[in-house]
């Protein structure tokens, strides 16, 4: 019996024309053989499933059902496709949990908690692992620009708190620049981070569970042209991705070990992708993405075939893997 796969794309969030092109790969290369797939558009203002035709059905909430012509199809599994809210961010996780849908993301908990750069970072740091020093304001705090560069120093990243794909991101050199940086973070969330600029080499690890263990897959370095790992940087071709990074023996080992720890740590499931960036031979951890991009010219599907994992088998596993834990 072939089993019906929802492969849900879209979101709430600036990300949604990236989660629908993840979405599509999915759709491309799951086994047709094994899966009966259905695209699911997944937006504030209707829930679709949307077919070869592109004729839209609307979707059930109550049971996470679609009825096609005379029949009602409900799912064996979600594939999560959406970067950002509400895919990344816990929701859309406690609503498959509670509907007792077997999905392909980590769990309610660890979505909300890795979404919230802030709060990962401040568990993570209590496990003696290094990250910048940061700065925290919230939407209506007075602003004290003398504060916050006594703290971090200059130049510093002002980032919007939850947010992805860099988005709300600026790096800043001048304290007068700072309030127009905070500005552009406030337009995608109503809480920020404010770190240190850390000088060094930045790498992406991606950490998945595979065939039952957790894997780390070979490093990407990120060599950006824009000044920072921006979006143009992400998505527009203006950074160089070295898989596999250009790190000495002891730096590999370091920054996979961690990756491994933080993954497990967490009690991560499914895809996970961590940026860090040396600092005096160090690995310091910036941030962690629960639902990365999974197009054929993303960072995590870069490093799966550079380990010899073709982009059917990646997904293929997400599915067995998340069937098995139901």
């Amino acid at each position: 019996m072939k089993k019906n796969i929802a492969i849900i794309m879209g979101g709430f969030s600036s990300e949604y024309e990236i989660s629908l092109k993840s979405g599509n790969v999915v759709y491309e290369m799951l086994d047709t053989t094994k899966y009966n797939r259905y695209r699911i558009h997944i937006f504030k203002d209707k829930w679709v499933y949307v077919n070869d035709d592109n004729d839209e059905f609307p979707v059930n909430r109550d049971d996470f059902s679609v009825q096609v012509a005379n029949r009602i199809v409900t799912f064996d599994c979600v594939f999560n496709a959406i970067h950002g809210s509400p895919g990344e961010d816990g929701f859309m996780q406690g609503y498959f949990e509670l509907l007792n849908i077997p999905h392909t993301s980590c769990g309610m908990y660890q979505a909300a908690l890795t979404f919230n750069k802030r709060d990962c970072l401040s568990v993570l740091k209590s496990y003696g692992i290094k990250t910048a020093t940061s700065f925290y304001v919230n939407l209506g705090d007075s602003i004290n620009e003398d504060q916050i560069v006594d703290k971090v120093g200059l130049p510093c990243f002002v980032k919007a708190n939850k947010a992805g794909s860099s988005f709300g991101i600026t790096k800043v050199y001048k304290k007068e620049d700072l309030q127009n940086a905070i500005a552009v973070s406030f337009k995608e969330d109503d809480e920020i981070i404010i770190e240190s600029f850390l000088d060094g080499v930045e790498v992406s690890v991606g950490v998945i569970t595979y065939k039952g263990k957790t894997k780390v897959l070979p490093i990407t370095e990120i060599v950006s042209e824009n000044d920072f790992f921006d979006y143009e940087a992400k998505y527009l071709g203006k950074s160089q991705e070295i898989t596999p990074a250009r790190l000495s023996k002891e730096e590999e080992d370091k920054v996979n070990k961690l990756a491994k720890k933080v993954y497990e740590l967490l009690k991560m499931k499914g895809f996970s992708r961590t940026e860090f960036i040396f600092k005096d031979g160090e690995p310091h951890i910036l941030e962690m993405n629960t639902v990365p991009g999974l197009t054929k010219e993303s960072i995590l599907p870069q490093q799966a075939a550079t380990e010899g994992i073709s982009l059917p088998s990646l997904f293929d596993n997400a599915i067995e893997e998340a069937l098995k834990r139901a």
